[in-house]
């Protein structure tokens, strides 16, 4: 008979999202091993059996991040229309900001790296999406895109920032309508050649 595992993908998801939370709220410095395992309501041993360590913990936090934010930049339409496919991709990167604040925060405002042998953040899959689109609507090379790609990484990084931290006003039509305008608006500027 096999033995039973007692820690399971659930209390790793429940540590993930316990972790996630502790780094955006109060750093990474003030994640430790136990206050997460008291968090989630189990014990630092089976953190270290699941994670290995805290800086591993901590690599897995990012690296989970990354998974749930390339899910949902998959999930925005590709089509015939690359400036149309481009708005998916801001309204996909806002709506996993939204969907997952903690993860969100953790990967960028607070700049955990999923690991050490993980490309730099332009390399990233996630960014290499972005950039291949812009590449489509300049008509370019995926490299040649590259710095307009990163501008508008930053714009739409710090739209969405102001909205999470509670700076934009608004009710959330109130805010996606915002968001849409101010991307279309700086973003043909940005594209412009």
């Amino acid at each position: 008979m096999a033995r039973p595992r007692t820690h399971d993908d659930a209390l790793r998801a429940r540590l993930l999202e316990v972790a996630s939370r502790s780094v955006s709220t109060g750093g990474e410095q003030s994640t430790t091993v136990r206050s997460v395992a008291s968090a989630a309501g189990t014990s630092p041993s089976a953190v270290y059996a699941l994670f290995g360590s805290r800086d591993d913990l901590l690599a897995e936090v990012s690296a989970e991040g990354f998974r749930r934010f390339a899910a949902h930049l998959d999930a925005a339409p590709r089509t015939d229309d690359p400036v149309a496919d481009l708005r998916a991709l801001g309204a996909a990167y806002r709506n996993f900001a939204l969907a997952d604040p903690h993860f969100y925060r953790a990967m960028f405002d607070r700049a955990l790296r999923p690991g050490d042998d993980a490309p730099p953040p332009v390399r990233q899959p996630t960014f290499v999406v972005l950039r291949d689109a812009v590449a489509r609507v300049l008509g370019t090379t995926g490299d040649g895109a590259e710095p307009a790609a990163v501008g508008l990484w930053g714009m739409v990084h710090g739209l969405v920032s102001l909205e999470l931290g509670g700076l934009l006003p608004g009710e959330e039509p109130d805010r996606a309508a915002r968001y849409a305008a101010a991307t279309g608006a700086v973003g043909q500027a940005l594209l412009a050649p």
